[in-house]
């Protein structure tokens, strides 16, 4: 399951020398205490707690606030426990940009040093981000891509989207032709308020039943936007129409599109059709066609399908078969452990102080300076105080 979503403010530049390397030192020693003590998998959750790896984040130093917080720490996390993949069968892969980009040869690379088959989370970390770009439209550019995995098959994905997207870091959508990743969305969703913020999506294998039903556990951000969210339970007729749709002749898809052109809709709506262009749309059709996908995951896997071929096949599912698409937002005023005032739902203690214990534990036991563990402890402290509200 995605266990969350945080929006953050743009910030750019890069960390300091000085911090990345203490980060990094940080990060492997309370990285080791966690797994050792509890494994892998209980580390894999941690990271897909969207409030417990930004508090990670703080406890090591970086501003609480900044976008940056996301890819300085898993940076980090790579760089402290690249040695250490034997040892607790765990690697990380890719990271920002055009790295992002590398990330199923990094996954073929650490199969092979610790024997296992890459093909599955290869296509996890892909799915994961042709979801999140494709599938949930929400105006934010991915671009930052990171890729925990155990020798077992478990893992985790950490990804952040920009708004507006910085035309020199792309990410996944500088994928050659033949990938699965999305190619640059053009005006997706409609969304052109650029909020310039940064947001967060976290991924988790444990329980994970499907890749385009509902997968958000825990989500965290300032706003909401107009959104075309394939995603949402209540998108099923429209993502099996979809499905149904890119077997159909592309002839009869593209003329349906034409006509869709032709109308006038609600300036509501928040798919726009000017900017789809069904000649392009015909050329992906063609291959699905011939090539027929069994279901919604199967289109979204096939090679070349990007937002514009899933808005495309969304406003005919819609306007020509009456299946309509969720257009809500899937992020929401929530927090991990419920909040103070018992909304949206009343902290729970007992998770709340397992957090903190963990958190805890690790820096008290992790082979660093006392210096250090006091002022680690202390900016623990102060992320801790709103418990007691």
């Amino acid at each position: 399951m995605r266990t969350g979503i945080t929006e953050l403010p743009l910030h750019y530049g890069t960390a300091p020398r000085w911090l990345f390397s203490r980060m990094t030192k940080l990060s492997r020693a309370i990285s080791e205490i966690i797994i050792g003590e509890y494994g892998n998998e209980e580390f894999l959750q941690r990271i897909s707690d969207p409030i417990w790896f930004q508090s990670l984040g703080c406890v090591l130093g970086f501003d609480w606030h900044s976008s940056g917080l996301t890819t300085t720490l898993c940076g980090a996390l790579k760089e402290g426990l690249k040695d250490l993949e034997k040892d607790f069968g765990l690697f990380i892969a890719g990271g920002k940009g055009r790295t992002s980009r590398k990330t199923p040869a990094d996954i073929t690379a650490a199969a092979e040093r610790l024997s296992f088959n890459p093909d599955e989370m290869i296509y996890a970390s892909r799915m994961s981000a042709k979801v999140d770009s494709c599938a949930l439209q929400d105006g934010y550019q991915i671009y930052h891509h990171t890729f925990f995995g155990t020798k077992d098959g478990k893992w985790a994905v950490v990804q952040q989207g920009m708004n507006p997207a910085p035309i020199s870091t792309v990410g996944y959508a500088e994928a050659k032709s033949g990938s699965l990743f999305p190619q640059q969305p053009e005006n997706r969703c409609g969304v052109n308020t650029e909020t310039r913020w940064a947001r967060r999506y976290h991924w988790l294998s444990l329980d994970l039943k499907d890749f385009v039903v509902e997968p958000h556990k825990a989500i965290i951000c300032n706003n909401k936007g107009t959104v075309l969210n394939m995603v949402a339970k209540e998108s099923e007729s429209a993502r099996q129409t979809s499905a149904t749709v890119a077997r159909n002749k592309p002839e009869d898809s593209v003329k349906e599109l034409k006509k869709i052109k032709e109308l006038t809709l609600p300036e509501r709506h928040p798919v726009l059709i000017s900017d789809i262009n069904p000649t392009r749309i015909e050329k992906i059709l063609l291959k699905t066609y011939e090539n027929p996908p069994n279901d919604f995951a199967g289109l979204l896997a096939t090679k070349g399908v990007g937002p514009q071929t899933i808005r495309a096949l969304a406003l005919i599912s819609e306007v020509v078969y009456g299946a309509k698409p969720s257009f809500n937002d899937p992020v929401s005023y929530t927090f991990a452990h419920g909040g103070k005032d018992g909304y949206p739902y009343p902290i729970n203690r007992s998770d709340y102080d397992k957090s903190i214990a963990i958190l805890e534990k690790a820096i008290r036991a992790a082979k660093i300076g006392q210096t250090d563990k006091m002022q680690v402890l202390k900016r623990l402290s102060n992320l801790t105080k709103g418990k007691q509200g």
